[in-house]
């Protein structure tokens, strides 16, 4: 929708998108626009928009049970556009859905929350050394070992349509894993560059093999809605790189809302 003859929120997010990242380069974190530092301009876009400027309105659960129900993919995604620079849409969750732990090689994103809440539990890449860590001896064949990451839990926070946008980079939070909680959830997802095998960015999945508190460190889980910076976590974490999930899929539908054009 219009706002009072102006373009509409989603085209003025998407132009500043381009200019913010254009120039980015995956393989420094470097970028004439931006690049892992997010414009100011972009975030206030992004924090402002809602379900309502999209044309997308929360959903009541489907009444069908059975074979039908178990069908419905708990996660949907609404492309609306994708340029050399961004790629950007929507995904809607169902209730108790669950994004696996997955990355975004060379990357950077941002994750809005449109309607409902969400928990993101998010990781840093430690290091490139993937050597087994001392004292831990995974249920792996040796060349197995080359999946690991050795990471940390950065932060587990949670999101609802009033709090600011969940960022990431190339090199913070570039790992992590969304879960949908108290009912459905539906959020705008803007990456930059956009995911493309053919150049490295290709998704890959994770499972957590080990978790230990760092020295100085938090202990447990302390998780909590974000408003403002996440609370950050020292736990040392050995990931393991996995096929998709056979329970999760994500399917596709129209977006609804205003056209987006360059």
């Amino acid at each position: 929708m219009s706002r009072d003859g102006k373009a509409p929120l989603i085209q003025d997010i998407a132009q500043t998108a381009f200019s913010t990242f254009k120039g980015f380069r995956a393989s420094s974190g470097a970028s004439s626009g931006g690049g892992g530092h997010v414009a100011a301009e972009l975030r206030a876009l992004v924090t402002a928009v809602r379900a309502a400027d999209l044309n997308i309105a929360p959903r009541n659960p489907p009444r069908s049970s059975g074979a039908a129900a178990l069908e419905r993919p708990p996660v949907t995604y609404m492309h609306i556009c994708e340029t050399e620079v961004f790629s950007m849409g929507v995904f809607l969750m169902t209730s108790g859905a669950s994004m696996p732990l997955h990355d975004h090689p060379g990357m950077n994103g941002m994750l809005k929350v449109l309607y409902g809440k969400v928990r993101i539990s998010s990781y840093d890449q430690l290091e490139e050394n993937l050597s087994t860590p001392p004292q831990f001896k995974p249920p792996l064949a040796p060349p197995q070992t080359s999946f690991l990451r050795r990471s940390v839990l950065r932060s587990v926070a949670e999101y609802s349509e009033h709090c600011g946008p969940c960022l990431l980079t190339p090199v913070q939070d570039n790992f992590h894993q969304i879960a949908a909680v108290e009912g459905p959830a539906a959020f705008l997802d803007i990456l930059a560059p956009p995911y493309d095998p053919d150049d490295g960015r290709d998704c890959h999945y994770y499972r957590v093999l080990q978790i230990a508190a760092e020295e100085g460190g938090a202990g447990g889980k302390s998780i909590k809605e974000h408003q403002g910076e996440k609370k950050e976590k020292t736990a040392v974490t050995w990931l393991l790189e996995v096929p998709q999930p056979e329970d999760f899929w994500c399917g596709g539908e129209p977006y609804p809302g205003p056209a987006v054009s360059f």
